[in-house]
C-alpha cells in the first residue's frame, strides 16, 4: 500500500464517520459505537478488496458481504452512500418511518446489502450457507461477514464455525470487531468469549489478530486469508469502540444512542477537523 493509497482509505474512513454521526443524528437513534469501531474494515473492505459494482449491486459474479451485527447499520449505510450505491444525501433519512434506509439491513430496500440481518448469530451462519452455495455452484466469489464480540457469545456463531470448517470453506472470512464492550459493559464481564483467537483456531479457522484501525494491517490480513486454502479465516480486529469522536470513544454508552444538538455539533467539528487535516 503506498502512502497515497493509505491517505485516500484515512479520508474516505473519516467521510463514513461523518455519515454514521449524520445519520444516528438524524435518526435520534442508532448506534454509533460499533459503526466508529468498523469504520477503516469496511472502508477497506467496500473500497479496495471486495468485487462489487455500485451500478448493478446484484450482480451474480459480486463478492458478498453479510453484517452479522446488523445493528451497526450507520457504519454500512454510510460505507454504501460513500461508495455509491445511493445518495449520501439520503442518511438523515435514517430510521424515518418513511425511509428505505432502516435500523436493521434489508436486502428488499438498500441497494448494496446482500442480506437482511438483526439477530445476532444469524448472519455469519447465512454468510456460510452463502460460501457453502458458491463452492457447490462453482463460483469464485468470496464472502465476508462482520461480527461483534459480544455478538460471539451466542452458541449460534459457533454452529455456523464449526460448519464453516467441515465444508472447508476457504472463500469464507469471518471477521470480529473486537472493540471490548456490548450494550450492558465491558464483554468480559458480561459474558466473556475470551481467548477468541484460540476459539476460532480450535474450530478449525487459519486466524489472524490484527489493529482494526492500520489500512495496512487489514490489507495483510485480508491477504493473507486469500491465500489460505482448505479452511476458512477468521480476523479478530483489536478497536476502540465510538472511534474519533472523543466522548464516545470506550464508553459502552454510545452502544445504542444518538447525539444531541450539542453532541452532535462537538463530533461533527472534531471529524472535520480531521478531514481538513487529511486533506491539508
Amino acid at each position: 500500500m503506498t502512502n497515497s493509497e493509505k491517505k485516500q482509505l484515512q479520508i474516505t474512513a473519516c467521510k463514513v464517520r461523518m455519515g454514521i454521526i449524520e445519520s444516528t443524528y438524524g435518526a435520534k437513534a442508532g448506534h454509533p459505537g460499533g459503526s466508529l469501531s468498523a469504520t477503516e474494515m469496511f472502508t477497506y473492505l467496500y473500497f479496495k478488496e471486495m468485487n462489487i459494482d455500485p451500478k448493478n449491486p446484484k450482480w451474480e459474479d459480486r463478492d458478498r458481504f453479510v453484517l452479522s451485527k446488523g445493528h451497526t447499520t450507520p457504519g454500512l449505510y454510510s460505507t454504501l452512500a460513500n461508495r455509491g450505491f445511493f445518495p449520501v444525501e439520503d442518511l438523515p433519512t435514517f430510521r424515518h418511518i418513511d425511509s428505505y434506509l432502516q435500523g436493521h439491513p434489508n436486502m428488499n430496500t438498500v441497494p448494496g446489502v446482500d442480506m437482511s440481518t438483526g439477530s445476532l448469530g444469524q448472519g455469519v451462519s447465512v454468510a456460510v450457507g452463502m460460501a457453502k452455495g458458491a463452492k457447490y455452484t462453482g463460483k469464485a466469489n468470496r464472502v465476508y461477514t462482520l461480527l461483534g464480540d459480544g455478538e460471539i457469545q451466542e452458541g449460534q456463531v459457533w454452529e455456523a464455525c464449526m460448519a464453516a470448517a467441515h465444508y472447508n470453506l476457504d472463500n469464507l472470512c469471518v471477521i470480529v470487531d473486537n472493540n471490548g464492550l456490548q450494550i450492558d459493559g465491558n464483554i468480559a464481564d458480561v459474558m466473556s468469549p475470551y481467548p477468541i483467537v484460540d476459539k476460532l483456531a480450535a474450530f478449525g479457522f487459519h486466524v489472524i489478530a490484527i489493529d482494526g484501525h492500520d489500512f495496512a494491517q487489514i490489507e495483510a490480513a485480508l491477504n493473507e486469508a486469500k491465500s489460505v486454502k482448505g479452511k476458512p479465516s477468521a480476523i479478530v480486529m483489536k478497536t476502540v469502540k465510538g472511534k474519533d469522536v472523543s466522548f464516545m470513544e470506550n464508553n459502552a454508552g454510545w452502544h445504542g444512542k444518538a447525539p444531541n444538538d450539542a453532541e452532535y455539533a462537538q463530533a461533527m467539528s472534531e471529524l472535520k477537523a480531521q478531514l481538513a487535516e487529511l486533506e491539508g
